[in-house]
C-alpha cells in the first residue's frame, strides 16, 4: 500500500516525544508484559494500562515503532493528562521541529493549545497523521524474569495522541500501536528511564497463547525452569535514512538492522544473492536486514527471493524427494506434503541460514518457522516476494521469529538471538505469567 500522510485541520504538527516520573520505594529490575497473536490480522498485540483511573489498553506491537500512540478521540478520560507545551523539555526529548494550535472548544486530549506534536504512523497500513504529543500514567508488572511481580507506575509516559482513523487495518479492539524502536521516547528507553535499568528489552512471539516482551535485563526463564539467557550475538545498525511514513530530513531510521552477510542451505548450499542487496545504502537508505513484527511473513526483494526458492525447491527434491505444488496465496513457493516428516523442529526440510558477520554466526531457521501449513495436503514457505524495488532487502517477518527470543541491548547496539526454543524443549507461550507476588 501507497504510503500516505494525513494532515488534519485541528492540528498543525510536526514531530516527536518525552517522560517525567514517579519515584517509588520499590524500584523493579525488569518489566514484563504479554503478547498474543491475532488470528485474523496475524498482528502481534500487547497489553498495559494507561491514565487516571487506569484503564487496560491493547496495543499492536511494532518492534521498530518510534513510540507509543493512543486514539484519543474515542472515549479517552483521564485526570492526569497533560499535553507537552511548547518548548518544554519534553518536546526537547522528542526533537519536535514544529509547534501547533487547536482550535476545538473546549480542549480536550489530543487537542490543546501551544503545544508541540510528533507523527504517528500506522506501520501496518502505511499511513502518518499529526499528533498532540503528551503524557498520562502508565502502569506494568514488574518481574524477576520468573514470574510477574508487582505493578509499577510511570507518572508522566510519554505517548502521542491520535485521532480514531489511525487505526484502521489494525486488529479489532486495539487502542494503538507500541513503538520498541531506536528512540529516545520508544517504550524500551522511557521505561530504562524511569527505573535506571540496563536498556534491553527481550521479545518472545508465540503463535498460541501468550508471547512476552521483557523490558530491563534477564533471566529469562520459562517453564519447565528453562534460562534461556545464553545468546548469540550479532551487531546492530543504523540505517542513516528515517524508513518512517512521515520523517524530517537527516532523521535515522527507528528499526533495528542486522548484517546478513550471505544465505546459505543446510550448512554447505550457498544461495546465489547479489551481495550488494544486503548492504545499506547510505545514500538513499535502501537495502540491508531489518526486523520487523508488522510483517507476518519474512519479505525479500524479488531477486533474492527468487534464489532462496530455486534453492530450497531443489534441495527439497534432492535431498528429501519432497515436490512442488501449485501455489497458494500470498506463497509462491508449494509443497506436497506426502515425503515431509514432523520433528520436534518442524517439518522435515532444508534449514536456511542467515550467515551474519562470519560464518560461525548464523541463525538457523528450521522447518517451524519456514512452513506453513495451508491444507491437509500442502505445506507452503513462508517468505513472500517484496518485489524489484525494495526498500529493505530482507524483512525479517513475524513467523520467522516465533519461539525465538530476541534481546535488544541499546547500549552495546546488538542483538542476542536464541534460536529456536523448541530445540530447548520449550517455547514463547511458556513463561509463567501466574504472579508469585
Amino acid at each position: 500500500m501507497a504510503p500516505t500522510i494525513i494532515a488534519t485541520s485541528l492540528l498543525i504538527f510536526f514531530f516527536l516525544v518525552t517522560p517525567s516520573f514517579c519515584q517509588q520505594s520499590f524500584r523493579p529490575k525488569a518489566l514484563v508484559v504479554p503478547v498474543s497473536k491475532d488470528p485474523s490480522t496475524l498482528q502481534y498485540v500487547t497489553r498495559l494500562r494507561q491514565r487516571t483511573p487506569l484503564v487496560p489498553i491493547s496495543l499492536v506491537l511494532d518492534v521498530g515503532g518510534q513510540f507509543l500512540w493512543v486514539d484519543c478521540e474515542s472515549n479517552y478520560v483521564s485526570s492526569t493528562y497533560r499535553p507537552a507545551r511548547c518548548r518544554s523539555a519534553q518536546c526537547s526529548l522528542a526533537k519536535a521541529s514544529g509547534c501547533g494550535d487547536c482550535f476545538s472548544s473546549p480542549p480536550r486530549p489530543g487537542c490543546n493549545n501551544d503545544t508541540c506534536g510528533v507523527f504517528p504512523d500506522n506501520t501496518v497500513t502505511r499511513t502518518a497523521t499529526g499528533g498532540e504529543l503528551a503524557d498520562d500514567v502508565v502502569s506494568v508488572q514488574s518481574t524477576d524474569g520468573k514470574n510477574p511481580g508487582r505493578n509499577v507506575t510511570v507518572s508522566r509516559f510519554l505517548f502521542s495522541c491520535a485521532p480514531s482513523f489511525l487505526l484502521q487495518g489494525l486488529a479489532n479492539g486495539v487502542s494503538g500501536m507500541a513503538g520498541l524502536g531506536r528512540t529516545r521516547i520508544s517504550l524500551p528507553s522511557l521505561f530504562s528511564s524511569a527505573f535506571s535499568f540496563h536498556r534491553k528489552f527481550a521479545i518472545c512471539l508465540s503463535s498460541f497463547g501468550n508471547g512476552v516482551v521483557f523490558f530491563g535485563d534477564g533471566p529469562y526463564v520459562f517453564l519447565p525452569g528453562k534460562d534461556i539467557s545464553s545468546f548469540t550475538y550479532t551487531p546492530l545498525f543504523i540505517n542513516p535514512v528515517s524508513t518512517a511514513t512521515a520523517s524530517t530530513q537527516g532523521e535515522p531510521s527507528s528499526k533495528y538492522f542486522i548484517g546478513v552477510k550471505s544465505i546459505r542451505m543446510d550448512e554447505n548450499v550457498t544461495v546465489p544473492v547479489n551481495t550488494t542487496l544486503l548492504l545499506i545504502d547510505k545514500q538513499s537508505g535502501f537495502g540491508g536486514t531489518k526486523i520487523s513484527t508488522v510483517n507476518p511473513y519474512t519479505v525479500l526483494e524479488s531477486s533474492i527471493f527468487g534464489a532462496l526458492t530455486e534453492a530450497f525447491t531443489r534441495e527439497a527434491a534432492a535431498s528429501r524427494n519432497i515436490s512442488r505444488v501449485g501455489a497458494v496465496a500470498p506463497f509462491e513457493a508449494c509443497f506436497s506434503r506426502e515425503n515431509i516428516l514432523s520433528t520436534r523442529l518442524g517439518p522435515a526440510v532444508p534449514t536456511i541460514e542467515l550467515v551474519l558477520q562470519n560464518e560461525s554466526t548464523v541463525w538457523r531457521i528450521f522447518g517451524a518457522n519456514s512452513m506453513v501449513q495451508v491444507s491437509d495436503d500442502v505445506l507452503c514457505l513462508a517468505f513472500v516476494n517484496g518485489g524489484e524495488n525494495s526498500r529493505t532487502s530482507i524483512v525479517i517477518g513475524g513467523y520467522q521469529l516465533e519461539d525465538n527470543l530476541l534481546q535488544f541491548d541499546l547500549a552495546t547496539s546488538r542483538l542476542g538471538f536464541s534460536s529456536t526454543l523448541l530445540g530447548r524443549q520449550t517455547t514463547c507461550a511458556n513463561f509463567n505469567f501466574t504472579s508469585n507476588a
